[in-house]
């Protein structure tokens, strides 16, 4: 029989407002200087982060799990998937129509680390933006050969010649090309859940997913890592949710949940995440710790290079 286990969280979230950001000089330094050194991986860990339902804090945990590690002193890629470029928002880069980013990746084969963009959340944090014109990719890969691995390709290159330590792919809320993309060229799958009702919904047809691509595709492509987000400490749903994913994925569960926080939803407002717009809430603090246990998941190093 599963014990379930109560997950580690913070307190709720109740601030209902936010300092300026003209505030906060130099937050992004200070951030990285209170934040503990992460241990290095043994190679660049590829994370596709999905999820078939939306409204879970796919994007938010893309960007706050990117930008907590790399406060920690690992260099870390966002390649935003998602035509709306959210995660090109919350990280402070520009992505307006015509910027070249993740399309011209995709569609004309163009080195990645030739539209890649510093983000001003941390030093060695970088994105690949999306635009709008993100949108027509699913048509323009039709006929383009290989088109399910344009960024598998892309990757590769990439890495061969430039030592990164984590790369995120932050994914459209569909089963398209571009999902198909992210999951080819990934090794390992984070999968955000809503402490919510139906917070299962939609993982089942992911999971059905990853199996067709693990036996076409991509062997290497892996359930490594879920987060519970939207997490509530004072109802009993959340409680309820929480220990029913951890019954059915006891091993892949982060033991932090990200609770409900203004903080979180705030932030990207600013084109910021949550730890470098407000560190001492309990979404910041939540992100930071969740953070700190993914990489010492996937790490045997002890520290930084």
């Amino acid at each position: 029989m599963t014990q379930s286990v109560a997950p580690r969280r913070v307190a709720y979230d109740t601030e209902e407002f936010a300092p300026s950001p003209a505030d906060l000089p130099d937050v992004a330094a200070a951030v990285s200087r209170e934040t503990p050194e992460l241990p290095v991986p043994d190679a660049t860990r590829v994370i596709v982060i999905a999820n078939q339902k939306g409204g879970v804090g796919k994007t938010t945990t893309a960007v706050n799990l990117a930008a907590g590690l790399a406060a920690g002193g690992l260099s870390v890629l966002v390649i935003d998937l998602d035509p709306q470029g959210n995660a090109s928002t919350a990280l402070g880069v520009a992505h307006e129509s015509g910027i070249a980013g993740t399309y011209e990746v995709l569609i004309d084969g163009a080195p990645i680390e030739r539209h890649v963009q510093h983000s001003p959340e941390a030093a060695n944090l970088w994105v690949l933006p999306a635009t709008i014109d993100l949108a027509g990719a699913e048509i323009g890969l039709v006929d383009v050969p290989g088109r399910e691995s344009r960024l598998l390709r892309a990757i590769e290159r990439l890495t061969a010649r430039h030592r990164i330590d984590y790369i995120f792919i932050d994914c459209p809320p569909s089963l398209g090309l571009l999902t198909l993309n992210a999951l080819v060229a990934a090794r390992e799958l984070l999968v955000p859940i809503q402490c919510e009702y139906y917070a299962l919904e939609g993982v089942s047809q992911l999971l059905r997913t990853i199996d067709m691509v693990k036996g076409t595709m991509n062997d290497r492509l892996r359930l490594s890592t879920i987060v519970l987000t939207m997490y509530d400490a004072r109802t009993r749903l959340s409680a309820q949710v929480a220990n029913e994913v951890r019954t059915h994925f006891a091993a892949e569960t982060l033991p932090t949940a990200i609770p409900r926080s203004v903080r979180v939803s705030e932030a990207p407002s600013y084109g910021q995440t949550v730890i470098t717009y407000h560190r001492a809430s309990a979404g910041a603090q939540a992100y930071l710790a969740a953070a700190e246990e993914l990489a010492r998941r996937g790490s045997t190093a002890k520290g930084r290079r």
